[in-house]
């Protein structure tokens, strides 16, 4: 893994959070945009040293929309970037951690991602994130 690459916070509203994040804290919000592979709406912000994806969920079937409801709003996953994170998910596999994503799935920002279970990884969601080109 190479470095954190952001940090998801799960959100009801996106329009109020962004008050929040742009305006009292002085972020900057770089775009927003729909995933539906991930059943989200995702705003990017520029935190200066790492980058915040703020997720609402699209619907109530949504996974973000299943962790509001058992956690409330707030941190919902770490990402680190890899390169080609079909050997990083094979690496991890071995090395005992249960992924929930055996295969990269499309998210956000034209980026691959794969999730560790938190069964696996201390209680925390963490995903493997591989950017072709840095988009943000």
């Amino acid at each position: 893994m190479k470095k954190v690459d952001h940090i998801g916070i799960a959100v009801v509203s996106l329009q109020e959070s962004l008050v929040l994040y742009t305006e009292q804290l002085g972020m900057i919000h770089m775009k927003t945009e729909m995933v539906a592979s991930q059943g989200v709406t995702v705003a990017f912000l520029d935190a200066g040293n790492i980058k915040l994806e703020l997720l609402e969920p699209t619907g109530p079937d949504s996974p973000v929309s299943k962790f509001i409801e058992k956690r409330g709003q707030g941190i919902h996953h770490i990402a680190y970037k890899v390169e080609d994170i079909e050997e990083r998910i094979a690496e991890i596999k071995d090395k005992g951690i249960q992924m929930i994503n055996d295969v990269p799935k499309p998210g956000a920002g034209g980026a691959s991602v794969a999730f560790m279970h938190p069964k696996s990884t201390g209680g925390v969601l963490m995903e493997l994130c591989e950017k072709k080109e840095e988009i943000l």
